[in-house]
């Protein structure tokens, strides 16, 4: 039955979810800690802060740790063929009537109407990150942390990598 529950978890937010792995990371946090109870909000913002600190895309990161968690090797398997298989079929079938009907003003209008879905999504997940923070860091480490990775990534262009990177050392040095 876990595996089954692994299954639907990362399935379910692939198949719905467009835009990719940051689109989609609301979706898979809502089953992973809201319905299921695999992992606490805590845990599961620190999985997307290792995920996002390795390479390759990060729902694939985040199945197969997620799943390993629960399931062992069996349960991380299922869970990244569970987030890759949706994206794949849905690929195939997309790519071909989009490069039927790709100079319809139709298709390109609605390429411009997912950004804004997107961003809506990026900004819940960031405030519900931003008050999660607050709560278990204080207002002085998330201000300390926060101004650090903004002055980094807007003003020195740093890779958004190092930026966690240094999050992590801040929070395992001066929080943990």
């Amino acid at each position: 039955m876990i595996y089954w529950q692994l299954f639907l978890a990362f399935f379910i937010p692939n198949i719905v979810g467009y835009g990719g792995g940051p689109a989609i990371i609301p979706l898979i946090e809502n089953e992973v800690v809201g319905r299921y109870g695999w992992m606490s909000s805590q845990a599961f913002a620190e999985t997307l802060a290792l995920a996002n600190a390795l390479p390759s895309p990060i729902a694939t990161k985040m199945a197969g740790y997620i799943g390993y968690d629960v399931a062992g090797v069996p349960g991380s398997l299922i869970a990244t063929f569970a987030t890759v298989a949706p994206s794949l079929l849905l690929m195939l079938v997309a790519l071909g009537t989009l490069y039927r009907y790709r100079e319809s003003v139709k298709v390109k209008s609605m390429s411009q109407w997912v950004r804004p879905v997107v961003m809506t999504l990026m900004a819940y997940l960031t405030w519900r990150f931003l008050d999660q923070g607050l709560d278990t860091a204080g207002i002085l480490h998330t201000a300390i942390i926060g101004g650090i990775a903004g002055v980094l990534l807007l003003a020195t262009r740093v890779h958004p990598a190092f930026v966690v990177c240094f999050g992590l050392v801040y929070g395992a040095l001066l929080l943990g």
